[in-house]
């Protein structure tokens, strides 16, 4: 951790420097910040931000050059969400890792999970900048990876999303956009990208065709950002206008398969200093647990292998609430070793603990590469910011690192 840094920035901090954060944000956005955005950035130093994401392209080509990895996950696509076309790659990629200390003491990343799924690309770049210009801090910070700057960060973000589409025929696909929390996202595309946000059930199918509707003409889908989650499609018993089976006349940025194939499913497939061990319910059920895997239950998180933020994990899961899921199902869910984040960041109230997720996109005809980062403090057992409420110096942050 950067100490001077820190120290520097606890010593200026006003409540008035956060307002004028929240503030802009609101403004660069044109949006409301539903969820909390931290009093504070997240110092870090190059090394430390270079190895995690190093540790995620490791993870992430581990994963694509096992062929028998590929089938399970293959297999492990929903029917119902079976999209034609895949893509040879994920578009997007997300790792999470949790800041902990080794047995000497270092301070170290441990992976937490990993899906292939865009995250708030956008938003993270206005907030970085945001946190810099608000509170006037070091011009050598800096919170893009791998060289970016604006021009080529963007000249990326529509590489991948729009390609060689007219930005007419490219929209941001969600379900009821402008009642997601991550909507200040969708309209930093829309002001820097030019696409349009279409809610998924207001598309209309005509024969191979997709189409949406603005200022009374229907405008034909070329390609889809898509932003749907399935697992929320079926919590709110979404009626979608066409079928993912549809051998449809469209491109995914993010095809929708890759959600399923890197996701939870990965970890018990990971072997890596950065893993820690996972298996799934049923070979827990079975007595395959692996060499290493904790037999302390309070060692143990749950986890639904296809929710978002957080939902349904349980930590030291009791025999009665592993008993409830039945037989059949067992294989959606996954018994992890539980990641111990230690608390480094010095704030006002207390030590208070931080997850990274390093974000990489993946260009057709490209390389995966880390591009920016996005960061979550705590100080509850999860680190989501729906975990954290009614307290202060936790939420949402950004990752600064000075630049050699």
């Amino acid at each position: 951790m950067l100490q001077s840094f820190r120290e520097e920035f606890n010593h200026r901090y006003s409540a008035a420097q956060y307002a004028a954060l929240l503030s802009r944000l609101e403004r660069d956005t044109r949006a409301a910040i539903d969820f909390r955005v931290c009093e504070t950035p997240c110092f870090l130093s190059q090394d430390m931000v270079q190895e995690m994401a190093g540790f995620g392209v490791e993870l992430t080509q581990l994963l694509l050059n096992n062929s028998a990895y590929l089938q399970a996950a293959e297999d492990a696509v929903p029917s119902t969400y079976r999209v034609p076309g895949v893509s040879g790659h994920p578009h997007f990629m997300t790792v999470d890792f949790g800041l902990t200390k080794d047995e000497s003491g270092r301070l170290r990343p441990k992976l937490v999970e990993m899906q292939a799924f865009p995250s708030m690309f956008g938003y993270q770049d206005v907030l970085g900048l945001a946190y810099i210009e608000t509170y006037g801090l070091d011009s050598k910070l800096n919170w893009l990876l791998g060289g970016h700057d604006d021009a080529s960060y963007w000249a990326l973000l529509r590489r991948v999303i729009v390609g060689d589409h007219d930005p007419e025929n490219v929209v941001l696909m969600e379900i009821e956009p402008e009642s997601q929390k991550t909507r200040p996202d969708f309209h930093v595309y829309e002001d820097r990208l030019a696409v349009r946000t279409v809610d998924v059930q207001k598309v209309r199918k005509v024969g191979s065709k997709l189409w949406y509707e603005r200022g009374g003409r229907w405008i034909p889908i070329e390609r889809i950002f898509n932003r749907v989650i399935a697992d929320e499609i079926e919590r709110k018993e979404v009626k979608l206008p066409f079928d993912y089976r549809d051998d449809l006349e469209v491109e995914w940025a993010g095809h929708p398969n890759w959600y399923f194939k890197i996701s939870k499913f990965s970890l018990p497939y990971l072997h890596h200093e950065a893993v820690p061990r996972a298996v799934f319910l049923d070979d827990w059920y079975a007595g395959r647990l692996g060499v290493g895997f904790p037999e302390e239950r309070e060692r143990v998180l749950l986890k639904p292998l296809y929710s978002f933020a957080g939902n349904g994990i349980q930590f030291e899961p009791s025999d009665a609430s592993l008993d409830l899921i039945p037989e059949g199902h067992r294989h959606n869910y996954l018994m992890q070793e539980r990641v111990d984040f230690e608390p480094v960041i010095a704030t006002p109230h207390g030590l208070t603990q931080a997850e990274i997720r390093i974000m990489y996109l993946w260009p057709d005809g490209g390389v995966l590469e880390p591009v920016v980062s996005l960061a979550r403090m705590g100080r509850g057992l999860m680190m989501g910011v729906d975990h954290n409420r009614n307290r202060e110096w936790v939420g949402g942050s950004a990752v600064l690192f000075p630049q050699e």
